[in-house]
C-alpha cells in the first residue's frame, strides 16, 4: 500500500514537472518608455530607408523609444548583410538589457542562417518578445523549442500597404505588445472541418509552411502534441504545399495536434499540370482526418495580418456562422 502511495505521489512530481516546462515564459508586456530594436535578420533592405521611418514613428507614437540595427541597410547580395552582420545587430538587441522587443524589418530568406550563431543565454534569463512573420518563422519555432513565447505580427515593412488595409493588422499588433486581450471572430468556411467539436483548446504555434518544414530534424523543431498548429504560406505550386504537408505528417507533426488554423495561403502559382482541387481540400487530404481544421484566419501575408501569440494558449469555438479565436 506504501509502496503504491509512494509510486503515485513520484508519478504526480512528474506530471507537475511536465506541466511546468510545458508552460512557455511570457516576456514583459511593453510599456510607454520602453525601447524596441528593428533589426533585419534575413532579407535586403534595398531602398527602403522611407518605410523603416515610417515604423520608427509608428512605434514613437505609442510611446515607445526605437533603436535602429547599425547594419540594417547593409548589403551583402541577397541579404541584408553578411551572416556575421544580421547576427551581431540581433545578438545586440537579444542582450541589450534596455531594449524589451525585437522587431523585424522585413522576412525574405536568411534568418535560419544566424540561429546557430546567436547566444540566447542572456535572453533566456530575461526575456523579450520577437516579432514577425514569413522567414521570421525560424524564430518562433527555434524560440518557441527554448520555452519562451513569440508574437507572430506585422514587420515594419507591413507599412509600405495601403493605410485602409492594414488598420486591424496595426491594432492587433500593438494590442499583442502592450499586453491587451487578442479575440477574433472569423466567418465560417464551408471547408472547415470540425469533427462535431465546438471548443478546443490548446497553446498555438507554427508559421510559414516552408520554414516549419525546413526546421525538421533540427533542435528548432517544435513539439506540436496538444497544440493548435497555425499554416499560412505565399507563391509555391500546389504540388509543393502538399509535399511539405506530407514531410510533416511523416515526422509526427500531426499525430497529436489539437487543431490546424490555416491562415492566408497567397500568390498560389499554377503549374502545367493541374492539382485537380482546390487548396482547402489539398490541405484537408494532407492532414489526418481525425483533426479538426479551420481556414481563413486573417494571418500571413496579406495586408490584414492580425496578431498571433505563438505559445499561448488559445481557445478556438465555432457555431453556425463564425469561428471564435480567443487567447488566455
Amino acid at each position: 500500500m506504501m509502496k503504491n502511495k509512494i509510486i503515485t505521489f513520484l508519478i504526480l512530481i512528474a506530471c507537475t514537472v511536465f506541466q511546468a516546462q510545458e508552460k512557455l515564459v511570457s516576456p514583459p508586456y511593453l510599456q510607454k518608455g520602453d525601447t524596441i530594436a528593428i533589426v533585419a535578420p534575413a532579407g535586403i533592405l534595398k531602398n527602403r530607408q522611407a518605410t523603416i521611418l515610417k515604423a520608427k514613428k509608428l512605434a514613437e507614437s505609442w510611446g515607445l523609444h526605437v533603436l535602429i540595427g547599425k547594419n540594417i541597410y547593409n548589403n551583402n547580395n541577397h541579404f541584408a548583410g553578411t551572416d556575421i552582420e544580421r547576427c551581431q545587430d540581433f545578438q545586440d538587441a537579444l542582450d541589450n538589457a534596455s531594449i524589451k522587443a525585437i522587431w523585424a524589418a522585413r522576412g525574405g530568406y536568411g534568418s535560419v542562417r544566424i540561429l546557430d550563431l546567436l547566444d540566447f543565454t542572456k535572453f533566456k534569463q530575461h526575456p523579450k518578445w520577437i516579432i514577425g512573420y514569413s522567414d521570421i518563422t525560424a524564430f518562433h519555432n527555434h524560440i518557441n523549442a527554448l520555452g519562451v513565447e513569440t508574437l507572430h505580427a506585422m514587420m515594419a515593412t507591413s507599412l509600405e500597404e495601403k493605410p485602409t488595409e492594414i488598420k486591424q493588422t496595426i491594432a492587433s499588433f500593438k494590442n499583442a505588445l502592450f499586453g491587451d486581450k487578442l479575440s477574433y471572430t472569423i466567418p465560417n468556411s464551408s471547408y472547415n472541418r470540425t469533427l462535431g467539436l465546438s471548443k478546443i483548446e490548446g497553446k498555438m504555434v507554427g508559421g510559414n509552411l516552408a520554414i516549419q518544414a525546413s526546421m525538421l530534424g533540427s533542435k528548432s523543431q517544435m513539439n506540436t502534441d496538444n497544440k493548435i498548429l497555425f499554416i499560412e504560406e505565399i507563391g509555391e505550386y500546389k504540388y509543393a504545399i502538399d509535399r511539405m504537408l506530407q514531410s510533416l505528417k511523416r515526422a509526427n507533426y500531426f499525430t497529436k495536434v489539437k487543431a490546424v488554423i490555416v491562415g492566408d495561403m497567397s500568390l498560389i502559382k499554377k503549374n502545367s499540370t493541374k492539382w485537380g482541387s482546390s487548396i482547402e481540400q489539398l490541405i484537408l487530404d494532407a492532414i489526418p482526418k481525425d483533426i479538426p481544421v479551420f481556414f481563413n484566419f486573417p494571418a500571413g501575408h496579406e495586408a490584414d495580418n492580425r496578431a498571433l501569440i505563438f505559445g499561448r494558449k488559445v481557445k478556438v469555438e465555432e457555431d453556425m456562422e463564425d469561428v471564435n479565436l480567443v487567447f488566455n
